[in-house]
């Protein structure tokens, strides 16, 4: 098992070397130049001055620096704990300004991830066993999990928010309150959190009930679900071992789609204004803050990796034919 995770950390370590790497060249290919938008921004006419404003915040950010020292100053700084200088938020430090966003997105993120996988494998699990409920699950679910989380998310925002007027459809909180630890904060809080965590939490569960009722389906025809009713064993054991077996390859998909949930929500952020990510990637793009990118990027692919690396340890303590495979090959 030392060895097993050995080799897992090994390819996270990797990974998270190859995607640091690329987070830092996305910024640095897309056009535009991030000094020159904060000098348009202070409103400077004189020449002189400009150019001593733009060779003032090139030699701040290491700008004037060349790119391989750019790079190597990156990854010293990333292990000091340095994500540097918002440039849309000057000088403001990047750290701070996710610090700020980060419970946003978690907030959605994890209730919808958990949520829609218990009551997805359920529903798919109880679907399966149920012709008529079969029958209204397994369209609802390919209509839910086709749907671009973008397009569910403006849908819910028209109907539920404009036209029925029963969420707001902007915002994290209403502008005339400020964050406090205080009940009326906290439903308003909720208020706002409904529209953006049903549009990731409908999507995501037509997907995990869809495939529960077929692994479902796959087990209770396999030939052990055979043997069984032929010895006689009550229908619910049999259902019980067919669930264990069909969970494992959902625990699996959990981790592949991972990445594209946390993508879901960021473009979910970005359509209700969230305060979230989704919206400070939005915003680093307009004003080409290189920082702020390179830290939003840097604290969803660590997001990423460390969940991944949770469900690989679940499914070891879920799945015994891999802990027997690995007391073998230790062996």
């Amino acid at each position: 098992m030392r060895r097993y995770f050995g080799r897992k950390l090994l390819i996270y370590g990797l990974t998270f070397f190859v995607a640091v790497t690329v987070n830092w060249m996305i910024p640095r290919f897309m056009p535009g130049d991030p000094v020159a938008s904060m000098v348009a921004r202070a409103n400077v006419t004189r020449p002189e001055a400009v150019a001593a404003m733009q060779a003032y915040y090139n030699n701040l950010f290491g700008f004037d620096q060349p790119l391989w020292q750019q790079y190597l100053n990156f990854w010293a700084a990333l292990f000091r704990g340095d994500f540097g200088l918002s440039i849309w938020l000057f000088p403001t430090p990047v750290a701070d300004v996710i610090t700020a966003a980060v419970p946003y997105t978690l907030g959605l993120i994890i209730p919808s991830v958990l949520l829609s996988w218990v009551v997805g494998n359920w529903f798919g699990a109880y679907a399966a066993r149920r012709k008529l409920l079969d029958n209204t699950v397994l369209p609802i679910g390919y209509v839910l999990t086709a749907t671009p989380y973008m397009w569910l998310a403006v849908l819910l925002a028209w109907g539920l928010g404009v036209l029925a007027g029963l969420f707001p459809v902007a915002g994290g909180y209403s502008f005339s309150l400020r964050p406090n630890w205080s009940w009326d904060f906290f439903l308003d809080l909720l208020h706002h959190w409904t529209l953006p965590f049903l549009s990731l939490f409908l999507v995501a569960l037509g997907g995990w009930a869809i495939g529960m009722r077929n692994m479902i389906i796959y087990e209770l025809e396999s030939d052990y679900s055979t043997y069984l009713a032929a010895l006689g064993a009550p229908a619910r054991l049999i259902r019980r071992y067919a669930f264990r077996n069909a969970v494992l390859p959902q625990v699996t998909g959990l981790a592949l789609q991972l990445g594209v949930i946390v993508a879901g929500a960021l473009v979910t952020e970005i359509v209700f204004a969230y305060p979230g990510l989704g919206s400070l990637i939005l915003n680093a793009i307009k004003n080409k803050d290189f920082f702020l990118l390179q830290g939003t990027f840097l604290f969803i692919v660590l997001g990423v990796l460390i969940a991944n690396f949770i469900i690989d340890i679940v499914y070891v303590v879920v799945d015994p034919r891999t802990r027997a495979g690995m007391a073998g090959a230790n062996a």
